[in-house]
């Protein structure tokens, strides 16, 4: 019987003429082997992918009862508005990406952390509205939407934040009258004009707050914006921290007098309301402002001016001396001082009111006009700076004993923009923007960038304030 040949007799034979084998199962093991140290290799020089998110809740600005909270620490502020950011940064024939680039950095070397800026206009027949404008009745400027991308680009590599108001009730940008221009049969009333003097025209304006059909256009151009993607940075406005607020609107006003006021106090509720639900629906990172005067705005109505801010994160007011008739531009030296006691008062009222609502206050517009209401760049403004002094004084005031207060916006930063007639008027269509609006004499409350007095005056509020942040 023949003996078995062994597993070793066969390896030594193959070996001894130079050849080699492996046995199946070895062979497989070895494979195997080889295959995992292969694997652990690669695995190795394979980087793990980062996990992508989104932005916390606490890296946006928040109201907190009185405070503003912003990384979970409290928040003031000071600010400005540049009503044309938007413009400056489109890619066309009337943007000036340069022009706002150095505008911001300007604005930030002063201190100024926080812009106001119109983030809607609507193509009008109203004399000295905006043209170009956002949206037409039908369509959307995409080179004004890109140019509001680009400006908040900017602003978030400054770490600079955003006021967006979403339409006006006066006339310059179109804004509510012509809402009701574009679904009334094309009826609208001129700011100003003679044949239809005050209130005519805020009466017409008002108007909107019972046109359902108007309110349906403007909730189209919110679901636009605030559900917009970033084009140039690819991130949503819903997402992006440089967003403080949308604002409902500039300045909406219930009526024109009190009766007026009265009669559509439902309606403009509702309006408020049904805004700020819809906002919500598509952003709830960020806080909703409703862009009002206060008391001036809605004659002297406290308790509806409480129950417009049920649905609002913070109180505003704007405060305007010269414009409500608390000063004579001509005769400063001998009217100062009393209006600076109105103002005064506002100022408290507000904070009384803030405080019943138990929410933060902005001072988000005061101006003030030049010595004997010149407009040129670098006329002197000895006025301007003792009201840009008491404002800053009280709002600084305020925060060191925790009040409502968070911050203020100055009206407005007009940088290097110039008047381009002797008569400091603005014709449609153009674009040396400053910071006075179309209907506005070029210069009126401008800071310009030779404005050095006054520029001093905002800086050294903003070291105050960095001060005070940390104190408190």
């Amino acid at each position: 019987m023949s003996q078995p040949i062994s597993k070793r007799h066969i390896l030594s034979s193959l070996a001894s003429l130079g050849l080699s084998a492996l046995w199946p199962v070895e062979a497989d093991a070895r494979a195997k082997k080889k295959a995992k140290t292969k694997a652990k290799s690669k695995k190795k020089l394979v980087k793990k992918a980062p996990v992508i998110t989104g932005p916390l809740k606490s890296d946006f600005v928040a109201a907190e009862g009185i405070d503003f909270k912003l990384h979970n620490q409290s928040y003031h502020y000071v600010g400005a508005n540049i009503w044309y950011g938007a413009y400056l940064g489109a890619d066309s024939d009337y943007g000036n990406r340069a022009r706002l680039i150095k505008e911001l950095d300007d604005l930030k070397d002063l201190g100024v952390v926080n812009l106001r800026v119109l983030a809607s206009s609507e193509l009008s027949p109203l004399k000295n509205s905006l043209d170009p404008a956002f949206r037409t009745k039908t369509s959307y400027n995409e080179a004004l939407l890109e140019g509001l991308d680009f400006l908040m680009v900017e602003l978030a590599r400054r770490d600079m934040r955003a006021v967006l108001y979403l339409t006006n009730f006066w006339e310059w940008s179109g804004g509510m009258s012509t809402y009701n221009y574009w679904t009334n049969g094309g009826h609208y009333i001129d700011m100003g004009d003679p044949a239809h003097p005050w209130p005519e025209f805020a009466d017409e304006s008002s108007k909107f707050y019972k046109n359902q059909p108007a309110i349906a256009l403007y909730h189209d151009y919110i679901r636009k914006l605030v559900g917009r993607v970033n084009v140039i940075s690819g991130k949503p406005y819903k997402d992006d921290v440089a967003l403080m607020a949308w604002q409902l609107c500039n300045e909406p006003r219930a009526g024109g007098e009190t009766s007026g006021v009265h009669k559509n106090a439902e309606a403009y509720l509702d309006w408020i309301a049904s805004s700020c639900a819809l906002i919500r629906s598509i952003d709830p990172n960020h806080m909703i402002s409703l862009g009002h005067e206060g008391l001036m705005g809605i004659e002297g109505d406290e308790a509806l001016l409480i129950k417009a801010h049920e649905h609002i994160d913070y109180l505003t007011a704007h405060i305007w001396p010269l414009n409500w008739s608390w000063v004579d531009g001509k005769n400063l030296a001998d009217t100062f001082e009393a209006g600076a006691q109105k103002v005064k008062t506002y100022i408290a009222q507000h904070i009384a009111i803030a405080q019943k609502l138990n929410k933060p206050l902005v001072f988000e517009e005061f101006g003030f006009p030049r010595d004997d209401i010149a407009y040129e760049p670098g006329s002197p403004t000895l006025w301007r700076d003792k009201f840009y002094g008491f404002i800053y004084a009280s709002v600084e005031e305020a925060i060191r004993h925790h009040t409502p207060v968070a911050g203020s916006n100055f009206w407005a930063w007009g940088g290097t923009g110039r008047a381009l007639h002797p008569d400091y008027h603005m014709l449609r269509g153009e674009t040396s923007f400053v910071g006075d609006p179309p209907h506005e004499p070029q210069g009126w409350n401008s800071v310009f960038n030779i404005d050095t007095s006054t520029q001093a005056m905002i800086r050294k509020h903003a070291a105050n304030i960095a001060q005070l942040s940390v104190s408190n």
